[in-house]
């Protein structure tokens, strides 16, 4: 598995924990029914697991290891949800059987994996005939902001850099309609969607994360250890999103893709 480029610092969660399952899976809802087992591949910290555990019968969520999968367990805990499993698993190899899951969800995760299509071949390998994979991930070279302002072009850069010397894809969103074909699904939908950012109190939460996320998280520690940026470089980024998040102009659009695939 490539590094997870966003690492698990507080900043980065404060941003995974704003997604529910309405801002981040919403072409998948009107699809699920009350009986369904449903895979959740990368649940992160559990807060869209636990929306889809409410509209489902079961659900299975997994991540790359035990530490992280705790911040998932610890959502559920905390909301009393009690129908979901927690296993460890890699999405290139999964640990189940063939056609053993009605949904398989997987949200911001192909961007991250070494491989994508075997990834969607496993996914559609533990479907079950009929059933349904939902995939969502962003696109960074889509994503569009106002005003302009060069550091935020720098921290793109610098982003889509450390991304793929991860191994990882920062322009996964356009890809995943192909990726799907290259694993052998033929019947795909693909969509887009965005969440934007652009009255203030978004404005302060966006660019205010961003802002520490530069300076404290896996990917600040990433740009500094291999030189690819100085402190002075991120303290600069920094102060440039606290500056668009000041701004009464200030909007933010960040794009991603979508597939909804049924499983032959």
């Amino acid at each position: 598995m490539p590094a997870y480029t966003h690492g698990h610092a507080d900043s980065v969660l404060r941003s995974h924990r704003n997604r529910t399952a309405e801002n981040s899976a919403a072409h998948l809802l009107p699809h699920l029914r009350a009986t369904d087992r449903l895979l959740d591949v990368g649940a992160g910290p559990g807060t869209i697991t636990a929306d889809l555990a409410g509209l489902v019968a079961e659900v299975v969520a997994t991540e790359i290891g035990e530490e992280e999968l705790q911040l998932s367990r610890a959502t559920a805990a905390e909301r009393g949800v009690t129908n979901i499993d927690f296993r460890v698993a890699d999405v290139h190899a999964l640990e189940f059987p063939d056609d053993v899951f009605d949904v398989t969800h997987a949200h911001q995760v192909l961007q991250h994996v070494a491989d994508p299509v075997q990834a969607l071949r496993e996914l559609a390998r533990v479907t079950t005939p009929g059933g349904i994979i939902a995939v969502r991930d962003s696109d960074y070279d889509g994503f569009r902001w106002w005003p302009a302002i060069p550091a935020l072009d720098d921290w793109l850069e610098l982003y889509r850099t450390a991304a793929r010397a991860n191994g990882g894809h920062p322009d996964a969103g356009r890809r995943l309609l192909s990726w799907a074909h290259a694993a052998g699904i033929i019947d795909v939908v693909a969509t887009s969607s965005t969440w934007c950012y652009a009255n203030p109190a978004d404005r302060a939460w966006w660019g205010g994360m961003w802002a520490d996320r530069i300076l404290d998280s896996a990917i600040a520690r990433q740009l500094l250890d291999t030189r690819a940026a100085t402190p002075a470089d991120l303290q600069r980024i920094s102060d440039g999103w606290r500056a668009w998040a000041a701004d009464g102009d200030g909007w933010f659009s960040v794009l991603h893709g979508e597939i909804l695939c049924r499983v032959g």
